[in-house]
C-alpha cells in the first residue's frame, strides 16, 4: 500500500514537473533543448507520409466503395474481426433485373434476347469489378492501413516518450542552474548541486537513448515509401486488368448487338401503334410559339397485301423503284429544314410543298416524299399534311 502511494506521488511529481517545463517554454521563460536539423527533417517527412497516406487511403476506399453506409459496415466488421459479408455489385444486380425482364417480355423476342445479352455483359462487368476491389484491397489498401495502425502508432508512441525525456532533461538543467545560483549565495550545500548534476546526467542518458530509438524508426520511413511504391504498381496493374476486362466484354457485346441490329431496323416492330420514335438526330426543330397546334390530317396507309413482305419500306430505299399507290397521296408543307441521313431519305427545305404517301408495312413515323423526280423517306414530324 505504501509502495503504491509513493509511486503515485512520484508520478504526480514527474507530471507536474513536465507540465511546468512545457508551460514555461511556451511562455518563453525556460530554455528548450533543440533537436538537430536532420532529426527535424525526419520528423517532418514522417508527418507528411502519415498525412498523405491517410488521404490516399480514404479516397481509394471511396473509389472502391462509393456507398458510405457500406464503408461504415465494412469498417465495423473489420474492427470486430469478423468476415465482411459478400455484397452484390451494381453490375450484377442490373444483370439480374435484365434477365428477369427478359423472361417476362419473352426470351425469344428481339427485346428479350437483347436484354439477355446485355445482362450477361453486365454480369461479367460486375464480376470483374468484384475481383478488382478484392485485389486492390489486399495489395494496396491493407499495406497502407497496416502502416497507419502499426508502424505509425509505434513512431507516435516513441515520439511522445522522446518529448517527455526532453522535458525531463530541460527540467533537470533548470534545477541545476538554480542549485548553482543558490550555492553561489551560500544558501545550499554542495551535495544539492551534486544531486542535481547526477539527475541531469541520468536525464541526458535517457534522452540520448530515446532519441536514437526514435531516429531509427523515422529513418525506416524510407523503407515504407519503397513498400508503398510496390503496392502502388500492383494497384495500377489490377486497375489496368479490370478496365481491359471491361473493354473486352463491351467489345464482344457490341459485336453481338451489331449482328442482330438488322432485326431492329428490319421492321420487326413496324405497326406498333404506340410508337414514340424521337425526332431524327440530324436536325432539331426550332422553338414554336405557344398556342394550339394545327390539326394534322392523316394519310391512309395501304393495307399489307398477302405475299408482300412487311419490311419493304424499312429496307434500303431505291427511289427509282418506288411507285406511288393508286390512292392515298397527299400534299404536305415542310415545317423545318431536314438534312438527309443517307441516299434513301429526301432532304427538305422549310415551307416547300411536296407529295407524300405511305407504303405497306411502313413505319408510321415516316412517309415517302416526292419533289419532281426526287424521292425518298421523310419524317412525319417535319411535315404539315394538307387536306
Amino acid at each position: 500500500m505504501d509502495f503504491n502511494v509513493k509511486k503515485l506521488a512520484s508520478d504526480a511529481g514527474v507530471f507536474f514537473s513536465r507540465a511546468m517545463q512545457f508551460t514555461e517554454e511556451k511562455l518563453g521563460q525556460a530554455e528548450k533543448t533543440e533537436l538537430d536539423a536532420h532529426f527535424e527533417n525526419l520528423l517532418a517527412r514522417a508527418d507528411c507520409t502519415k498525412n498523405w497516406t491517410e488521404k490516399i487511403l480514404r479516397q481509394t476506399e471511396v473509389l472502391l466503395q462509393p456507398n458510405p453506409s457500406a464503408r461504415v459496415e465494412e469498417f465495423l466488421y473489420e474492427k470486430l474481426d469478423r468476415k465482411v459479408p459478400s455484397r452484390v455489385t451494381n453490375g450484377e444486380l442490373l444483370a439480374q433485373y435484365m434477365a428477369e425482364a427478359a423472361n417476362d417480355f419473352g426470351p425469344g423476342t428481339p427485346y428479350g434476347r437483347t436484354l439477355i445479352k446485355v445482362g450477361e455483359a453486365q454480369r461479367l462487368l460486375g464480376a470483374a469489378e468484384r475481383d478488382f476491389i478484392h485485389t486492390a484491397s489486399i495489395t494496396f489498401l491493407t499495406p497502407l492501413r497496416n502502416f497507419l495502425e502499426g508502424d505509425w502508432r509505434t513512431i507516435a508512441k516513441e515520439r511522445r516518450i522522446l518529448q517527455n525525456r526532453r522535458l525531463d532533461l530541460d527540467a533537470c538543467k533548470a534545477r541545476l542552474r538554480k542549485a548553482k545560483a543558490a550555492e553561489a549565495k551560500a544558501t545550499l550545500w554542495n551535495d544539492e548541486v551534486e544531486k542535481a548534476e547526477q539527475e541531469l546526467r541520468l536525464a541526458q542518458t535517457e534522452f540520448d537513448r530515446q532519441a536514437e530509438v526514435t531516429r531509427l524508426l523515422l529513418e525506416g520511413i524510407s523503407s515504407t515509401h519503397v513498400n508503398h511504391l510496390r503496392c502502388l504498381h500492383e494497384f495500377v496493374e489490377a486497375q489496368s486488368s479490370y478496365y481491359a476486362q471491361c473493354y473486352q466484354s463491351m467489345l464482344q457485346l457490341q459485336k453481338q448487338l451489331g449482328s442482330s441490329k438488322g432485326e431492329i431496323f428490319s421492321g420487326t416492330f413496324v405497326g406498333n401503334a404506340e410508337s414514340t420514335s424521337p425526332l431524327p438526330a440530324t436536325a432539331s426543330p426550332p422553338a414554336v410559339a405557344a398556342g394550339p397546334l394545327p390539326a394534322v390530317p392523316t394519310i391512309p396507309v395501304v393495307p399489307t397485301l398477302a405475299g408482300v413482305p412487311s419490311t419493304v419500306a424499312e429496307s434500303v430505299l431505291n427511289p427509282s423503284e418506288v411507285q406511288p399507290p393508286a390512292s392515298g397521296t397527299r400534299k404536305a408543307r415542310v415545317l423545318y429544314d431536314y438534312e438527309a441521313a443517307d441516299s434513301s431519305e429526301l432532304a427538305l427545305l422549310a415551307d416547300e410543298l411536296i407529295t407524300v404517301y405511305s407504303l405497306p408495312g411502313m413505319d408510321p413515323d415516316w412517309l415517302i416524299g416526292e419533289r419532281g423526280n426526287q424521292k425518298g423517306k421523310v419524317p412525319v414530324t417535319y411535315l404539315e399534311l394538307l387536306s
